[in-house]
């Protein structure tokens, strides 16, 4: 067991990438099949990591096939009383999927990106912040934008927080792009890199430019230009994930045939618990092997290969009660800035083929199209010097708690 120290870093989880939404025309065979076929092509985009993938070959037919990488879905209707299909994709099978055709994979842990954004319209030059209720139209139509833009391709994004809209010094920074002033000023906010851009417009075309500062990003300013604010953060979004990708996405030929995970266990604080909690994974149905990999005080992580879906190896650890879920309880450090996350779905996805499954109640289950409640940005606890190894980890980290004795019964 190697004990790391360093500096933390801000790298998140990115919880429902294989999880989405898509409008359907109805509930027959055919229609849900069109369906899936749609949904599976968007989770390929966002877990690939690169808009290309779709015309690889090979792709077609996984497409056609979509329902046989299914783990669950459920048919929605809307507010407008249109029709969507919320749907799981299973991950382990995506991945696999992705590299038989020779595509790469971009895993869960991704780094996060804090954006400072300058809006020039009319004379007027505005910050883009994280939401805010008092936003004046249109720059609180650039948050929506660039928010629906990272959800879609499952990038984790930070706004600076809304007391800064104001502040002209840090404005005129942002437009000239003084990178060190700009340092200065996200210390305190989380982040992996820091992007720097300033976005205007000429006659009916926007235009943004940005820098990045941080993990080798720093290659200059790039641009993009397109119509409308939804457009031109679209491609801003697709330019930062391609890049990401291209750097962090494992190739086809390193999946291995048994899947790897990081599970981290706290309250292993003895060498009996150590040995305990080690076993126990190690005895499960789906696990083919475990080693450490790293110890922090009482916090141990331990790598676990197996084989199946990632769901069927939480099953399997949830029937000991010892193992104490800690998902959506990972501490994160004070900050003030806001990523676009967005609160966990409510419950489980009914399973493929459940009747229960086939209409959602009134009110139940509805959400705005861009999949906001199927996201959850969650903080990886990682030193500097390992933040290259979680970027490059296909699957999230699953966070417990030892409780070797039962509580039941304890008198505690």
């Amino acid at each position: 067991m190697l004990v790391m120290i360093g500096s933390p870093v801000s790298a998140v989880t990115v919880s429902g990438l294989y999880s989405v939404e898509v409008p359907v025309a109805g509930s027959s065979e055919s229609e849900l099949k069109d369906g899936y076929a749609d949904g599976l092509a968007r989770v390929f985009v966002r877990v690939s990591g690169s808009r290309s993938v779709l015309e690889r070959e090979g792709v077609p037919a996984l497409l056609e096939n979509a329902e046989s990488l299914l783990l669950s879905y459920q048919f929605l209707r809307d507010e407008e009383g249109g029709n969507r299909l919320r749907m799981g994709f299973g991950a382990v099978g995506v991945n696999r999927a992705l590299a038989s055709v020779d595509a790469p994979v971009w895993g869960a842990n991704r780094p996060l990106t804090l954006a400072w954004v300058a809006v020039e319209d009319r004379g007027a030059r505005t910050l883009v912040t994280a939401a805010d209720d008092n936003a004046s139209e249109p720059f609180d139509s650039w948050q929506a934008a660039f928010s629906a833009a990272a959800r879609n391709r499952g990038l984790p994004i930070s706004l600076p927080p809304s007391q800064l809209s104001g502040n002209r010094e840090l404005l005129s920074d942002i437009w000239g792009q003084f990178i060190g002033r700009i340092q200065d000023r996200s210390d305190d906010l989380d982040h992996d890199v820091l992007a720097v851009m300033r976005v205007s417009r000429s006659g009916g075309q926007w235009r943004a430019g940005w820098v990045f500062d941080g993990m080798g990003m720093d290659v200059g300013e790039e641009a993009v230009t397109a119509a409308s604010p939804g457009a031109l953060a679209e491609a801003v979004i697709n330019r930062w994930a391609d890049l990401y990708a291209e750097r962090y996405a494992v190739a086809a030929g390193d999946i291995a045939e048994s899947p790897q995970v990081d599970i981290v266990v706290r309250g292993v604080s003895s060498l009996a618990d150590y040995g305990d909690v080690n076993n126990v994974l190690g005895g499960l149905t789906p696990v083919v092997s475990v080693g450490a990999a790293r110890v922090k005080g009482d916090q141990l992580t331990l790598r676990v290969a197996f084989s199946g879906e990632l769901d069927q190896l939480r099953e399997y650890i949830a029937l000991d009660p010892r193992f104490v879920p800690l998902e959506g309880d990972s501490p994160a450090p004070e900050t003030n800035s806001q990523a676009m996350a967005e609160p966990p779905a409510q419950g489980d996805l009914p399973a493929a083929g459940d009747e229960r499954a086939t209409e959602a109640d009134d009110g139940q289950g509805r959400m705005e199209p861009g999949e906001a409640s199927l996201f959850t940005y969650q903080p990886v606890e990682v030193d500097e010097q390992e933040a290259e190894e979680a970027f490059e980890s296909l699957y999230q980290v699953l966070y417990y708690r030892w409780q070797p004795a039962s509580v039941i019964g304890s008198g505690q």
